[in-house]
């Protein structure tokens, strides 16, 4: 398999370093497998939210999330590399609007907002990213990518739709928590592509996720003095933050390198799909025909968004 990391950026004589939205690499079974891992991962991240906020306040689950996210990753080989002094300060911002804020704003939403319906919002993902990308390298997405995300969107569209017809519920201040969330998490993968082109996935976000774990520590802290810790809840926070915040950003950010931030999306297209069969195993949620159509629409929208763009195909 051709690996073409040099596509994704280019090195002007300047030596400033320029995101492009997509790369010449094809997405192959190893960006499937790095694809199948995150969607499961973050599938189950709307269920594990909702058990921890059952017994601690919203403002704990960024700091439970990151501390042990952070654990996770220091005994990644490789991930305890220096980092240029230079680039602390957009690490600084990554930490703060990639994990710490994006990490409250989830918990705070599902407070008011069922699983669902924040789950169908998490999985339009790929449309915001792609509109903040096209703003971010001041490039309008090629048709192909604009009908391939759209797809995706109708087919999550789908798989929501039963479960709000049959009394999902949300109100405005929830939405706008998700919405801010999306965003945050769409300039974020754009602030951090130049640096994925410098240092390796587990080096770039053991860094965000310690620095996410010390701008969430106060109102943490602050919150584990109302936490009810049944075993319930620190299982679904220790799992919450070594896989959803360690392992899955790890995976993350080897696609976001391979790949580009338009297509490192793919796996938020299957997040609605993993919870609704989550739903369906543990809160006896029905799987109607009109999500299962859904679903096989979101598979053929996530090929489309698979391919890469005909501009830069060598």
């Amino acid at each position: 398999m051709e690996n073409s990391h040099s596509a994704s950026t280019d090195k002007p004589a300047s030596g400033k370093i320029e995101t492009r939205d997509d790369t010449n690499l094809q997405f192959g079974w190893f960006e499937w497998l790095l694809a199948l891992g995150m969607a499961l991962t973050w599938g189950s991240s709307f269920l594990l939210i909702d058990i921890i906020i059952r017994d601690a306040p919203a403002t704990f689950v960024p700091f439970g999330r990151s501390f042990f996210g952070m654990v996770a990753l220091f005994f990644v080989p490789g991930s305890r590399q220096k980092i240029d002094r230079r680039h602390q300060p957009r690490l600084l911002i990554l930490g703060l609007i990639w994990m710490a804020l994006p990490f409250l704003l989830f918990p705070l939403a599902e407070q008011t907002v069922a699983s669902s319906i924040a789950g169908m919002m998490n999985g339009a993902l790929p449309v915001v990213v792609a509109i903040i990308t096209a703003i971010w390298v001041r490039k309008a997405p090629s048709p192909q990518r604009i009908f391939a995300v759209v797809v995706g969107f109708i087919g999550i569209f789908l798989i929501a739709a039963p479960s709000v017809r049959d009394g999902g519920s949300a109100d405005v201040k929830g939405i706008i928590y998700l919405t801010l969330a999306l965003l945050c998490y769409a300039v974020g993968l754009n602030i951090a592509r130049p640096l994925q082109a410098i240092y390796s996935p587990a080096t770039l976000m053991l860094r965000v996720v310690a620095l996410s774990t010390l701008l969430s520590a106060p109102l943490g802290i602050v919150a584990m003095r109302s936490t009810t810790f049944s075993l319930e809840m620190i299982g679904a926070t220790v799992f919450l933050g070594a896989l959803g915040s360690g392992f899955a950003f790890l995976l993350f950010g080897t696609l976001l390198k391979r790949t580009g931030p338009v297509r490192s999306m793919i796996p938020t297209y299957f997040t609605p799909i993993v919870g609704t069969f989550l739903g369906f195993l543990f809160n006896d949620e029905n799987i109607l025909m009109l999500s299962i159509v859904g679903m096989l629409i979101v598979i053929f929208g996530a090929w489309l968004t698979s391919r890469p763009e005909k501009a830069i195909t060598q």
